[in-house]
């Protein structure tokens, strides 16, 4: 009679006669041992074969028996688990379902981070995290069914008795984090701040750097990767490592080469016809020496007086036939806007107006516009600061960076820097915003074209109008701009307390919304018929979380 045992992917034959064979082996050499021994143990060699066959049959037969209960079993064994939840007898389908439900939940918790009693809020899919769950379940799939049918049946009562828990790779976006971070940086009271300069009217505004905290970028990354694979995930508040360091001394010379700058005529030619706009220059009006003298006494801020060095011929004077052709329009209305949001918008557009750039040539919505000072002109209006909102100086004016943005992609422009806003805004299409700060993100883009463009911004009636003015070259494209939603960011619920509220009241203090999911791409159209589609960008926006006060009175 044959014993069948079984094995996953193969199934062994082992007869009774290849038991007794290896028995007779076994005895052979225990009588040649005794033989040249001269020590006759032939009763006692006898029964030790016969012990050994036997428990040789008892494990066959065991073996045989396992197997053939787990042979049609198409379900993960007992015992095991993926990022601690478990999966025992489930189909990989079912497992799948399982590990996906959990994990999205996760995706979807905001990761805490705090420090000196400031707390900071990320979306792990803002990260564009994820889990390699398919892998997991292959692996968890695999135990008990890749050896040999002892080694099966060893894996399936270990796992068994001594459980086994995957954790799934994580990937995530590091150019995300890395600049979540560097936000985060900067938004605590004590980070470092490097000395940093600012030009207000005719005058370099040079503020020295303090001594701070800086995150310990690698040591935070590791912790989050730690938080997203821990078995026990939840929200308690990561506390952000940092280490002390000093600012860098003040730079004289590096400051004067940065803002030195010739004056330079304006121009065009005829064949080929092109344009060499105009630029004024700029200089300190002490020298160097001077101004490094200056730094001997300490002080809060360093005010170095400067002087505009103007070109003989300037672009304006050279005609508006430097600038023949409409390359592009986008506008966008602000009526509901209050007064000082309407001034920033209006001064914002003003300072880009007239703006012309050569080919090749990038601009900068923070160094075209300036430091957002009320010196400056700006007044004080709502803005989104860290995820949250609030008011600032300047407020209103990422309207004018989201209208340039359209009105530069229709242009059929290259776009070299980028960023959405924490929250939808209300004035362009999700997905097709562009949000700017000072200091921190810039919205840039490059003259991509073969000629110079000129930009136009102008507000009326509470509209704000930017149009792109150039040549058009012998194959102009027409563009259309596509965007929607691909899903949405649930808000969550967060409760405070009111004193002046009687125990158990409660007062819905914020209303939630949902964030959102996007895709925005530029599509490029000859004589009616699309020729390419250009993904821009794949958007997260963060929900407004409800807020509800609980009464302690």
């Amino acid at each position: 009679m044959n014993a069948i045992l079984y094995n996953v992917n193969n199934t062994v034959n082992i007869t009774e006669n290849d038991v007794f064979k290896e028995a007779e082996k076994i005895i052979k050499t225990n009588n040649e041992f005794s033989l040249n021994n001269k020590k006759p143990k032939r009763s006692k060699l006898i029964i030790i074969t016969i012990c050994l066959i036997v428990f040789i049959l008892l494990i066959t037969i065991f073996s045989t028996i396992f197997a053939l209960l787990n042979i049609n079993n198409n379900k993960i064994i007992s015992g095991i688990s993926i990022l601690g939840i478990n999966v025992s007898n489930l189909t990989k389908e079912e497992a799948q379902s399982a590990v996906n439900e959990a994990l999205n939940s996760r995706l979807n918790s905001n990761l805490v981070f705090s420090h000196n009693d400031q707390l900071y809020n990320v979306l792990p899919s803002q990260l564009e995290c994820s889990y390699d769950v398919a892998s997991a379940i292959d692996e968890a799939y695999s135990y008990g069914r890749t050896g040999n049918v002892f080694q099966n049946n060893f894996n399936i009562l270990n796992t068994l008795l001594n459980k086994v828990n995957i954790n799934p790779t994580l990937s995530y976006n590091k150019d995300l984090l890395a600049s979540i971070i560097e936000q985060m940086n900067s938004s605590f009271n004590d980070s470092l701040k490097e000395y940093s300069y600012t030009i207000e009217e005719n005058n370099l505004i040079i503020t020295p750097g303090k001594s701070g905290n800086v995150i310990v970028a690698d040591k935070l990354e590791s912790m989050i990767v730690n938080k997203l694979t821990s078995l026990e995930y939840n929200s308690d508040a990561i506390e952000v490592p940092v280490e002390a360091k000093d600012p860098d001394n003040i730079d004289i010379d590096k400051i004067h080469s940065e803002i030195y700058k010739e004056p330079v005529d304006a121009y065009y030619t005829k064949d080929p016809f092109a344009v060499f706009p105009s630029s004024t220059g700029l200089d300190f009006k002490i020298s160097v020496d001077e101004a490094k003298a200056m730094l001997n006494t300490p002080k809060e801020t360093y005010t170095i007086p400067l002087k505009t060095l103007y070109p003989n011929v300037t672009t304006d004077q050279i005609g508006t036939e430097a600038f023949p052709d409409l390359l592009s329009s986008y506008s966008t209305n602000y009526s509901s806007s209050n007064s000082n949001r309407s001034t920033n918008i209006a001064l914002a557009a003003s300072k880009i107006n007239g703006k012309v750039l050569m080919p090749g040539e990038e601009f900068s919505f923070n160094n075209t516009v300036g430091k957002r000072t009320t010196s400056a002109g700006f007044k004080v209006a709502t803005v989104y600061s860290n995820g949250q909102v609030t008011t600032d100086v300047g407020g209103g004016i990422c309207q004018v960076s989201s209208t340039l943005y359209n009105a530069v992609l229709k242009a059929n422009l290259e776009i070299t820097n980028r960023r959405n806003h924490t929250f939808t805004v209300g004035y362009v299409p999700v997905g097709l915003d562009a949000t700017v700060s000072w200091g921190a993100p810039d919205f840039k883009f490059k003259n991509s074209r073969n000629y110079p463009i000129k930009i136009v911004a102008t507000t009326s009636n509470k509209n704000l109008y930017i149009k792109i003015y150039g040549m058009k070259e012998e194959v102009e494209y027409e563009v259309e701009l596509v965007s929607y939603k691909t899903g949405t960011v649930p808000y969550s619920t967060v409760y405070t307390t009111d004193a002046s509220l009687p125990k158990g009241q409660t007062k819905v203090v914020q209303s939630g919304s949902n964030g959102a999911k996007s895709v925005a791409y530029r599509v490029l159209k000859l004589n009616g018929k699309e020729v390419s589609r250009t993904l821009l960008s794949k958007d997260t926006y963060s929900p407004h979380n409800q807020i509800i006060a609980r009464g302690t009175k």
